[in-house]
C-alpha cells in the first residue's frame, strides 16, 4: 500500500477502533464516536434501518463539519487526504464525499482497515527475508538496549522491538505507567519501521524471546533473527547491576509491584528463594538484591534458551562493556561495527 502519495491519512472509525490499531501516521477523525455508533446500531436492530440511517446521517454530517472547522479549514484546494473506515464503506465514503464536495481530492482506501490489516500480515510474512539482521546478545543487564541506541547514534540501522513493545522483555520489564500496545498496533509499528529501512544495509536488533511482555514477535521476523549473525556483549556483574538499578529504579519505590512480580517466579524458584529476595528488597540491599536475581534467575534462564534458539550464537564475536556509562557504550558500538563490517 502506497500511503506516501497522500497529504494526510484520516481514520474515520471510532476512537476505540483507532486505539486498538491504525495506519501509522493516521489522524483520528471519527464520523461516529463509540457512543454514537452504539446508538445507531441499536436503532438498526430495534427500530428500523431507515431510522438508523437517518440518525447516522445527522451525526456524520455534524462530526465531519466539526472536523472541517477544527482540522481541515486551513487546507488548500490541492490537499489530498486518504480516508478509511472498517471496510471502506459508508463511514469513509460519507466523509470523502463531503470533502470532495468542498473541492479537496479525497480518496477512500479500498477494503478499509480490514484490507490494511491483511496487507500488514502479508508483508510481515515476506519482508523480513529481505534484510540481513545482526543480533545483539548478552545476559540480562549487559546493556543490549542501550547498545542498540548507541549503534543508531553511530549511523547503523536498528530495529528496537522493546521500544515498540513498550516493555524491556523480562519479568520486571513493564514500564511504569505505560501499558503495552495491542498486538495489532505493535505489528503495524514493526512493519512501518521495516519499510523505512534500507535492505542493502544490515539491521541491528536485540536478541529476544518469542514474546516481549504480552506481545508476540512476528513469526517470520523471529525466524530470521534466530538464523542471523550474532554478537555477544559481556559485562561483569557489578556493571550489570549498575545498569539494571538505573533502568528498573521505579520498582525500588513500589514494594507492592515488585513483590507481585517476584511472586510470578515462585513456581520456578520456590517460596523460600522468593522470600529471600523479598527480604533483601525490604531492607534496601538493592545491589545485593539485583545481583541475586541475576545469578539465580536471569543467568540460568539465558543460558538455557539463548544457544538453543540462536543457531550462530556459539560462533559469535565477543565484545566487553567495561563500565556502565555512555562512553563505554560508544566504544562497544564502534567495536561491534568493526567486528561485523566484513560479514555478508
Amino acid at each position: 500500500m502506497d500511503f506516501k502519495r497522500f497529504d494526510a491519512i484520516l481514520d474515520a472509525r471510532t476512537p476505540s477502533e483507532y486505539a486498538l490499531d491504525h495506519v501509522p501516521g493516521a489522524v483520528s477523525t471519527p464520523v461516529l464516536d463509540d457512543a454514537e455508533r452504539a446508538e445507531v446500531g441499536t436503532l438498526y436492530k430495534q427500530v428500523s434501518a431507515f431510522e438508523a440511517k437517518k440518525r447516522g446521517a445527522a451525526l456524520v454530517a455534524k462530526n465531519v463539519a466539526r472536523h472541517i472547522e477544527e482540522h481541515f479549514g486551513g487546507k488548500t484546494k490541492d490537499w489530498r487526504p486518504l480516508v478509511y473506515c472498517w471496510r471502506g464503506g459508508k463511514r469513509s465514503g460519507a466523509m470523502a464525499h463531503i470533502l470532495r464536495e468542498v473541492g479537496w481530492q479525497a480518496e477512500t482506501l479500498a477494503g478499509g482497515y480490514r484490507a490494511y490489516r491483511r496487507w500488514v500480515v502479508g508483508e510481515l510474512a515476506r519482508l523480513p527475508y529481505r534484510f540481513r539482521f545482526r543480533v545483539i546478545h548478552g545476559a540480562t543487564g549487559s546493556g543490549k538496549s542501550r547498545l542498540l541506541r548507541a549503534l543508531e547514534d553511530a549511523g547503523a540501522q536498528t530495529l528496537d522491538l522493546e521500544a515498540l513493545a513498550r516493555h524491556r522483555g523480562s519479568v520486571l520489564g513493564a514500564l511504569p505507567g505505560e501499558p503495552q500496545p495491542s498486538q495489532k498496533w505493535f505489528e503495524s509499528q514493526v512493519l512501518s519501521r521495516l519499510l523505512a529501512l534500507d535492505a542493502e544495509q544490515p539491521v541491528y536488533v536485540e536478541g529476544e524471546s518469542k514474546k516481549i511482555g504480552e506481545l508476540q514477535v512476528p513469526e517470520v521476523l523471529m525466524e530470521r533473527m534466530r538464523a542471523s549473525t550474532c554478537v555477544l556483549v559481556e559485562a561483569d556483574v557489578e556493571t550489570r547491576v549498575s545498569l539494571l538499578l538505573d533502568e528498573y529504579g521505579h520498582f525500588l519505590a513500589d514494594a507492592a509491584a515488585l513483590g507481585a512480580q517476584l511472586d510470578c517466579l515462585a513456581a520456578l524458584h520456590g517460596n523460600q528463594r522468593i522470600a529471600e529476595w523479598k527480604a533483601l528488597a525490604a531492607r534496601g540491599a538493592w545491589r545485593e538484591f539485583v545481583g541475586a536475581l541475576l545469578v539465580e534467575h536471569y543467568d540460568p534462564a539465558y543460558k538455557r534458551s539463548a544457544t538453543r534458539n540462536f543457531a550462530q550464537l556459539g560462533a559469535a564475536p565477543r565484545v566487553r562493556l567495561a563500565a556502565p556509562d555512555d562512553a563505554a557504550l560508544r566504544a562497544v558500538a564502534a567495536r561491534v561495527l568493526t567486528e561485523l563490517s566484513t560479514l555478508s
